[in-house]
């Protein structure tokens, strides 16, 4: 009769309970410990090298400086109602609250990071960041970064809001694909859309322009542009050309300088597959601004 009996059964069961019950009672000494603690110090961490928000205005937030925080006891704290009152700043992207043992209470914070400033013809000012959500300009910080302007009709309602626009969007693409390259993030400083409401490029070298159009085939179009660059430029001179047209997914075409006259010999095929470069000659300025 005793050997039925499932002994090993009822000590795995017996250690489960001895196991949950010291839980029980380490939770429990643990909540009276928390509820005797008391807030001694706030500590933030901001990585990065962008200042749109700093110490100070954080513990404006949390209103360290009016002694809401240190000097309360850890229970008394919602820590959750401190997360939500960081993220509601608009260049707080994410925000980290918790608290120690010892009373500390430690705030990990990442700023949002704006790739491109646009003023759209409403004479509104307002930055993009990586992820394409509209910001308002900061008192504390001007991030440089690529600038767009022009006839822009992208509305800002002085909110963190996500992009409308086909031609907003057209921008951000852009801008985006321009600082992920070394090249062109070192030469192209500034984007403006004209009255057709397409993209022109202005460079840091040279005195003309480049007509880009819309977002489409980035790639390739900014590939033709590279061989311009490399084989063209260095043959005639970087005040050849007043517009650099890449526009058209497979061909470069290059409009003159009121400065040059027309030749034969300037009219040219790029060594490359599917890419080639013709020269224009047209007295009329499009102004770029």
């Amino acid at each position: 009769m005793w050997s039925r009996i499932p002994w090993k059964r009822i000590g795995i069961a017996f250690s489960w309970i001895a196991s949950l019950s010291g839980l029980v009672v380490l939770m429990s000494f643990i909540d009276i410990k928390k509820s005797e603690v008391v807030c001694s110090a706030v500590n933030v961490y901001i990585p990065g090298t962008q200042s749109f928000i700093d110490r100070e205005e954080v513990d404006n937030i949390l209103q360290v400086s009016n002694h809401r925080l240190v000097g309360r006891k850890m229970d008394e704290i919602n820590i959750h109602d401190l997360e939500n009152k960081l993220k509601a700043n608009p260049f707080i992207e994410s925000a980290k609250v918790y608290a120690d043992m010892d009373g500390i209470i430690r705030v990990e914070i990442s700023q949002r990071q704006p790739i491109m400033r646009i003023l759209n013809r409403f004479d509104q000012d307002f930055y993009v960041d990586q992820h394409g959500l509209k910001l308002p300009l900061s008192a504390n910080f001007t991030a440089p970064v690529l600038v767009a302007n022009g006839y822009i009709d992208e509305l800002f309602a002085n909110r963190v809001d996500s992009l409308h626009a086909k031609l907003a969007k057209d921008l951000f693409r852009t801008a985006d694909f321009i600082r992920k390259d070394t090249l062109w993030n070192a030469q192209i400083a500034q984007i403006y859309v004209n009255q057709n409401h397409e993209m022109e490029l202005v460079p840091r070298v040279g005195s003309h322009k480049i007509l880009l159009g819309d977002a489409d085939s980035l790639e390739n179009k900014f590939h033709n542009l590279k061989i311009f660059y490399k084989q063209a430029l260095p043959q005639t001179g970087w005040d050849k050309y007043k517009v650099i047209n890449i526009k058209y997914a497979n061909q470069v075409i290059g409009v003159k300088s009121e400065n040059f006259k027309a030749d034969s010999a300037a009219k040219r095929s790029l060594p490359v597959k599917q890419d080639s470069v013709t020269d224009v000659l047209d007295k009329e300025t499009s102004p770029m601004n």
